[in-house]
């Protein structure tokens, strides 16, 4: 059985690879290891191997580990749909939220977060009009954007997009440098931003091409879900 240790080692590498390919490589590409369903050892493993960023998808669950994992220099992010009276717990206990989509979560957020250091804030985006998924489009994007800039207790950080599932490596390729270019128009207008959230298993060598600053990764870490 392969072990945790030895696939974030792998990982590494071959972002690593990928980013070197890059011709605009500027940033290292970090890695959200997402352990939704996963059981509360496998996230200790990789913690003793020195992973500290991990994401949850529903809200509960992961207010759970988080309180039972109890490490401080965990950055915990928040992936899954949100629920607006699931705020409260996602603004009291997350360091990151990406799946921000409406103004009225990004005020309850903004206001459950008082007293507290500034929620990290992406916006999901919905660029190729998937019914079945949350998020929204460009318009959308840049008012929601002026809403969490305008909010004291968030800060803007960038987007996350679950784009189509793709085989065909170019086909990857369009789809991420079509929500690239989104960003790159988003971070002229708020230079402040520093975060493109895409790519998961199956695609992130063709995310970090196309500019990704963040992978999602969850079963190619823990291996099968619960």
């Amino acid at each position: 059985m392969t072990s945790i240790a030895s696939q974030l080692e792998l990982l590494q590498q071959e972002i690593a690879k990928s980013s070197e390919k890059r011709v605009n490589f500027q940033d290292n590409v970090r890695l959200v290891a997402v352990s939704k369903r996963q059981p509360i050892d496998k996230i200790e493993e990789a913690y003793q191997n020195g992973h500290r960023i991990f994401g949850e998808n529903f809200v509960q669950e992961g207010v759970d580990k988080i309180q039972k994992i109890a490490k401080s220099d965990i950055e915990w992010h928040m992936l899954g749909a949100i629920q607006s009276r699931k705020c409260k717990d996602i603004a009291t206990h997350f360091d990151w939220v990406q799946s921000v989509d409406r103004l009225k979560v990004i005020n309850k957020l903004n206001q459950a977060r008082a007293g507290m250091p500034p929620l990290n804030v992406c916006i999901q985006v919905n660029l190729f009009g998937e019914a079945q998924k949350a998020g929204v489009d460009e318009s959308q994007c840049f008012e929601l954007a002026q809403a969490i800039v305008e909010a004291k207790h968030l800060t803007l950080r960038g987007i996350m997009a679950l784009p189509p599932k793709q085989q065909d490596y170019q086909q990857q390729l369009q789809q991420f440098e079509k929500i690239s270019t989104l960003y790159q128009q988003l971070k002229d207008k708020y230079p402040q931003i520093d975060t493109l959230s895409m790519g998961m298993s199956g695609d992130y060598e063709a995310a970090i091409m196309a500019g990704s600053t963040m992978i999602r990764i969850g079963t190619a870490i823990f291996g099968q879900r619960d």
